[in-house]
C-alpha cells in the first residue's frame, strides 16, 4: 500500500471515429510518460466514441473490441492503470454508459455503469435524453489501485450528492468524475460542483473532461466545456487543463493530505442521517 499515488487526468476532443480517438489517446500517453510516471491515467466520458451528429445510432462495444486490446498493450508498456471514463458498452444485450478499467497486466474489465442519465431540456436548446439510448446503472462502484480506494461516477452523477455521500461513508481516497459537460452548464456549474463534492467527501477528486469542438466524420458539430480538474480533499485545485485544449495534468496524491483534512473536520463522527 502506497501513501502516495501519481495520477494523470487526460483531456480529449473525441469524435465518432474510434481509430481517431485511439490515436489521440496513444499520443496523450506518449506525452504524459515522456516526463511523468503516473500509476493511474484517467480518460473522459465518451473517450473511444462520441456521437457528434444527433440521431446517429450508437452500436456499442464489447470487451472483445480490438481497441481494448491495443489499450491493454499500452497499459502494460507504461506499467499503469488506464481508466476509460466511459464507453457505450453492450452488457447482457443492453447498452450502458460504462467505465472500463485496464490494469498494468493488461486485464480489461467493466467496473461501473452510469447511474444518473442525462435527460434535460435547457432553455433555448433541444432536449437531450440519454435514457433513450442507455440503461441506468444499478449501483455505486469502488475499485482499488495500489491500496487506494477509488469511487466511480460519470458526468451527470456529479449533481447527486447522495452518491458521493455513499463513497464518503466508505472512506474512499479518490473519486473519479469523467465527463463531457455542455458549455452552458460547464460555465455555470462545473468547477463549483466538483469542488463541493471533494469538500463534502473529504477525498481527492479527478475529473477528466471532453473539451473543444467535436467535428464528426459523418457530419455534425458539438462543443464541450473541458477544464479537466484534480481537486484535493480541502477543495483546492491541485491540477487543471485549459478549457478547450487537448492535454493533461499530473498530480501526486497523498494519503496524509486525506487523513489531515479528516482529522481537522471529523465528519464521519458527525453524520446523523441514515443511508436511504
Amino acid at each position: 500500500m502506497s501513501s502516495e499515488l501519481v495520477v494523470a487526468a487526460a483531456q480529449m476532443t473525441s469524435i465518432d471515429d474510434t481509430d481517431a480517438n485511439l490515436m489521440q489517446m496513444e499520443a496523450l500517453l506518449e506525452d504524459i510518460f515522456k516526463t511523468h510516471k503516473p500509476r493511474l491515467v484517467g480518460f473522459p466520458e465518451n473517450c473511444l466514441y462520441m456521437r457528434v451528429k444527433e440521431g446517429d445510432k450508437i452500436h456499442g462495444f464489447t470487451l472483445a473490441h480490438e481497441a481494448f486490446a491495443r489499450l491493454a498493450e499500452l497499459a502494460q508498456k507504461y506499467d499503469t492503470y488506464l481508466h476509460l471514463g466511459s464507453v457505450p458498452l453492450q452488457i447482457e444485450g443492453h447498452l450502458y454508459n460504462s467505465s472500463v478499467l485496464i490494469t498494468p497486466k493488461g486485464e480489461v474489465r467493466s467496473t461501473y455503469q452510469k447511474l444518473h442519465l442525462f435527460d434535460i431540456h435547457l432553455e433555448g436548446q433541444k432536449p437531450i435524453r440519454e435514457s433513450d439510448v442507455f440503461r441506468h446503472g444499478q449501483r455505486p462502484s469502488v475499485i482499488e489501485v495500489d491500496g487506494w480506494k477509488i469511487g466511480e461516477t460519470i458526468c451527470y452523477d456529479v449533481r447527486f450528492a447522495e452518491l458521493f455521500s455513499q463513497y464518503a461513508r466508505k472512506e474512499v481516497d479518490l473519486i473519479l468524475v469523467p465527463a463531457a459537460f455542455l458549455v452552458k452548464t460547464g460555465e455555470a456549474h462545473w468547477e463549483i460542483l466538483l469542488r463541493a463534492r471533494a469538500i463534502e467527501s473529504q477525498s481527492y477528486l479527478m475529473a477528466s473532461a471532453q473539451g473543444g469542438t467535436h467535428t464528426g466524420v459523418s457530419g455534425g458539430v458539438r462543443e464541450t466545456y473541458g477544464h479537466s480538474l484534480i481537486i484535493d480533499p480541502w477543495g483546492t485545485v491541485a491540477g487543471q487543463v485549459e478549457r478547450r485544449a487537448v492535454g493533461f495534468t499530473v498530480v501526486t496524491l497523498s494519503k496524509e493530505r486525506v487523513e489531515g483534512v479528516r482529522r481537522q473536520i471529523p465528519m464521519k463522527f458527525h453524520r446523523r442521517l441514515p443511508v436511504a
